[in-house]
């Protein structure tokens, strides 16, 4: 035991230095708590603790020559409310996991899993992610899901042109680690998605469109078919203190029967009372091609940094359902609650008191 102690102790002596001398690693992560009043507008209405998209990361980023470095990412998901991430008892979930290398020139290459262009295009609105009243609530519903975070994927972005644009373009090959057979034994190669986006952040300025397409049964295609959407966003800064995006979204599905065509579109901003402390507010709609199907998401928060790393918050958001929507403002990007659905021609209300901690 002792001989064996003894050499793990030389061997990690002399690997240690090896390692340090040819990558930097650094190992990050994100704390994010909240505790939280849910209400259907009917039966639920309850007070949980929520994780909300907690996580722990490692990355590297090695430079080769002076026109080539190489990078990696390993993120999980980590439950600070429960110690798992849901029901199942899954404690440690896979997020943006990737490896690639980039260029000054050409641009930079990745594969692995990670969010699509398409998701990182509502960057622009996103003052309420993985909070209640997160767009996703109503950008990401039933089988017109597109905000993903797509398996085995290679994606390109180009170098910045224009004085700050980039175009990413990306293709996620399959989903787990194999494609099917069908009944003769040949390979169902039908389960692809494809992105492609132009984006622009320069001065006060970000913005962003991208399209996406899941092709006809393809795995990670909710309902069975093919779907495709569109997706633009921008905001822009008045000022050192106000912030005011707006976003456009539609997305079809071949079985528009059963999963009519839906639009999204509004508004959301931020503003600094102080250096520390800023409150935001936000409003989108929903137009579905549906009797009595569209539904209104509504926020308002107010946020304060004790300093760079962590940060205090309140949130108040509603959905507004029509008699055929069931949406709530609370589902997305959080471990309460996201199980529960709303109530036809009910509104759903959260509030949320939350701390975040990035280290």
């Amino acid at each position: 035991m002792k001989k064996t102690l003894c050499a793990l102790a030389i061997g990690a002596t002399i690997l240690t230095p090896i390692m340090a001398s040819a990558a930097d690693v650094k190992i990050y992560g994100r704390a994010h708590v909240s505790l939280d009043y849910l209400d259907d507008g009917k039966d639920y209405n309850e007070v949980g603790l929520s994780s909300n998209s907690s996580r722990l990361g490692f990355k590297v980023d090695q430079k080769i020559n002076d026109d080539l470095n190489v990078f990696a990412q390993i993120e999980q998901e980590i439950n600070f409310a429960s110690g798992s991430k849901d029901s199942n008892g899954v404690n440690f979930s896979t997020r943006d996991t990737f490896v690639g290398l980039k260029s000054g020139t050409y641009g930079q290459a990745r594969v692995g899993r990670f969010d699509s262009p398409f998701k990182a295009a509502r960057g622009p609105v996103n003052f309420f992610g993985d909070m209640v009243g997160d767009v996703r609530n109503v950008t990401r519903v039933g089988n017109l899901k597109f905000d993903e975070r797509n398996e085995n994927t290679i994606e390109y972005k180009s170098p910045k042109f224009g004085g700050g644009f980039n175009v990413l373009a990306a293709m996620s090959m399959h989903s787990g680690t194999q494609i099917a057979q069908d009944a003769n034994g040949e390979g169902v190669d039908d389960n692809k998605a494809y992105d492609l986006a132009l984006t622009y952040n320069a001065g006060p300025i970000d913005a962003a469109a991208a399209y996406e397409k899941y092709d006809e049964n393809a795995a990670n295609a909710a309902g069975g078919a093919s779907r495709d959407a569109f997706r633009i966003a921008g905001a822009y800064k008045f000022t050192d203190t106000f912030n005011l995006g707006a976003m456009y979204q539609i997305a079809k599905h071949d079985n528009d029967t059963a999963n009519p065509d839906a639009q999204v579109f509004g508004l959301a901003g931020e503003y600094k009372i102080t250096p520390k402390t800023s409150v935001r507010g936000e409003y989108f709609y929903r137009d579905v091609d549906a009797d009595d199907a569209n539904a209104s998401l509504i926020g308002v928060g107010v946020e304060h940094k004790l300093d760079s790393t962590l940060r205090v918050y309140g949130n108040l958001a509603t959905v507004l359902n029509d008699k055929n929507s069931k949406l709530n403002p609370w589902k997305e990007g959080r471990s309460f609650g996201n199980s529960i659905s709303g109530v036809a021609d009910e509104n759903s209300t959260a509030l949320s008191l939350g701390l975040r901690y990035d280290f």
